[in-house]
């Protein structure tokens, strides 16, 4: 699949030509995602100096001193502009990267309702726009939001840029300290993720596993791979319902602490999202008749 790497224009923002012209330079991109597994000590030592490094919102996950090779921050916008700046994070972030090879922030939008921040508010370092719905959401299941980056995998790939570009921590695991959000569809972009690393349109550190499916009409020829599929579906959808009946179980045992978990979230104040949200509810102009 090739899609257009041309962004949405504004005057914060690239075209695909001047994106392939920025990372011209560099033989390796690193795109870095916030997971417990990853040492970014170790990637820097391990890729050569005509890398770039591409870092996630919160990059306090991964670092644990200011970052000193060159690099990238990408902050995904929400409905009230980059996620980092409505919380009052741009100077923790910020402070990670070593300004002499901080090359500055990729502010990405994908949904509609996903509005950029002005460059100001990124404390005077370069910031370009990036919206990647036009490019994604026609093929992204519907009910669910693309992970920052998933997106910029797809981007990366549709710019057919001849630098290789790596994955590291891309697993979608949940970590003793970070949790995955159930607004993005995991499974989608794994399998998405996995083809084209088969393909060769990406390297994912680490190597993406094996599938042993595949092994099984090598070995059992009078197998079908059609076969093989159903009865993988069959064996899979046993255990979910298996693994159902066991969140019904745990669901009921919690029916009490869900009961004061939601009390408390009905009194706690509104933050400043919902209060950004409800506020442009009540100010939005009444439906035509």
């Amino acid at each position: 699949m090739h899609v257009s790497g041309e962004a949405m224009t504004s005057e914060l923002t690239f075209s695909g030509e001047e994106w392939r012209g920025f990372f011209a330079p560099y033989t390796d991109i690193v795109l870095v995602a916030n997971n417990d597994e990853v040492d970014a000590e170790e990637l820097a030592s391990t890729f050569p100096e005509t890398t770039l490094f591409i870092f996630f919102n919160k990059v306090y996950k991964v670092l644990r001193a200011p970052f000193r090779r060159p690099a990238l921050l990408a902050c995904r916008s929400g409905t009230m502009g980059a996620n980092v700046v409505h919380r009052r994070e741009v100077a923790d972030v910020l402070g990670y990267f070593d300004p002499a090879s901080f090359l500055g922030v990729v502010n990405v939008a994908i949904m509609a309702t996903e509005r950029f921040s002005p460059t100001e508010a990124f404390g005077g370092v370069p910031v370009r726009h990036l919206h990647l719905g036009q490019m994604i959401l026609g093929y992204y299941p519907k009910d669910k939001f693309p992970t920052t980056g998933f997106g910029l995998c797809m981007w990366l790939q549709s710019l057919d840029l001849p630098a290789q570009v790596h994955l590291a921590g891309f697993s979608s695991k949940r970590s003793e300290r970070w949790k995955v959000f159930d607004v993005h569809d995991w499974t989608f972009e794994q399998v998405l993720l996995r083809l084209l690393s088969r393909e060769g349109k990406f390297r994912i550190i680490g190597g993406a596993p094996e599938n042993p499916y595949l092994s099984i009409a090598t070995h059992f020829p009078q197998f079908s791979t059609t076969d093989i599929a159903l009865t993988a579906d069959e064996v899979l959808s046993e255990r979910m319902l298996g693994l159902s009946s066991i969140v019904d179980r745990l669901m009921s045992v919690t029916k009490v602490l869900r009961f004061f978990d939601n009390s408390f979230r009905r009194i706690r104040p509104k933050t400043r999202k919902q209060k950004f949200l409800s506020k442009s509810q009540t100010d939005a102009p009444p439906p035509s008749p």
